[in-house]
C-alpha cells in the first residue's frame, strides 16, 4: 500500500507491519527527494526591482495571488538570506556589476528568474546603456515573457522552478559537500617528471 503525500514522496508500507508503521508515522523515501521537497518548498526571493516589472512582482506577493501558498513569500533584503533573485525591469549597463556581486553573495543553491522583455532580451531598448539580455551577466533559470507579465505568469515561473528542483539529483551529498571531501582526502598521484635532475 502507497500513500502520495505531496508530488515526489510517497508513505510506502510494506506488508506485515503496514499498521505499526502507519500509526507511528515513518516515512520511506529517498534523502536527495525529501532535500529537494524542503528546498522547492521554501524559495526565498531577494527583494530586487529594477522596473516597472517590480510592480507586478509586488502584486504577485499580495494578497490576491498569495505565494504563501507555496512557500516563496518571504521575501527577503539581504542576498545572504535568499536564495532566488527575481530579475524583474531592464538592467543597465551601471546595474550589471552590481546584480552579478548580489548574486555571488547569495548562499548555494540558488537560483534566477529573469522577469519581462526588457531583462530578457532588452526589450525596446536597444542602445548603449541597457544589457541585451541579463544571461549575458549571470545564469537565468526560467525567463517570463511579457511586457509587463502578469502576476500570474511569474507564478507560473516559480512553478517551473520548483519542478526544476524536484527533479535535481545529488542534493543531499551536494549539500554536505560529501562529493569534494572524498576527492580533497585523497593523495595526489605522483609525477613522471622529476624537478630535480640527477647529475
Amino acid at each position: 500500500m502507497a500513500v502520495e503525500l505531496a508530488k515526489g514522496v510517497t508513505l510506502e508500507l510494506p506488508g506485515e507491519n503496514e499498521n505499526f508503521l502507519k500509526d507511528e508515522g515513518i516515512l520511506f523515501a529517498s534523502l536527495d527527494k525529501v532535500v529537494n521537497w524542503a528546498r522547492r518548498s521554501s524559495i526565498w526571493p531577494m527583494s530586487f526591482g529594477l522596473a516597472c516589472c517590480a510592480i507586478e512582482m509586488m502584486s504577485m506577493a499580495a494578497s490576491r495571488y498569495d505565494i504563501a501558498r507555496f512557500g516563496a513569500e518571504v521575501f527577503r533584503g539581504s542576498p545572504r538570506q535568499s536564495d532566488l533573485m527575481i530579475i524583474a525591469g531592464r538592467v543597465s549597463q551601471k546595474m550589471a556589476p552590481v546584480i552579478k556581486q548580489l548574486y555571488m553573495q547569495m548562499p548555494e543553491p540558488k537560483w534566477a528568474i529573469s522577469m519581462g522583455a526588457c531583462a530578457t532580451s532588452g526589450g525596446v531598448f536597444n542602445n548603449y546603456a541597457v544589457v541585451q539580455g541579463v544571461n549575458q551577466v549571470i545564469p537565468i533559470d526560467v525567463y517570463v515573457p511579457g511586457c509587463p507579465p502578469r502576476p500570474e505568469a511569474l507564478l507560473y515561473a516559480i512553478f517551473q522552478l520548483q519542478k526544476k528542483i524536484d527533479s535535481t539529483r545529488g542534493s543531499f551529498t551536494g549539500s554536505f559537500n560529501f562529493a569534494k571531501s572524498a576527492s580533497s582526502t585523497s593523495a595526489p598521484a605522483p609525477s613522471s617528471t622529476s624537478p630535480k635532475s640527477e647529475a
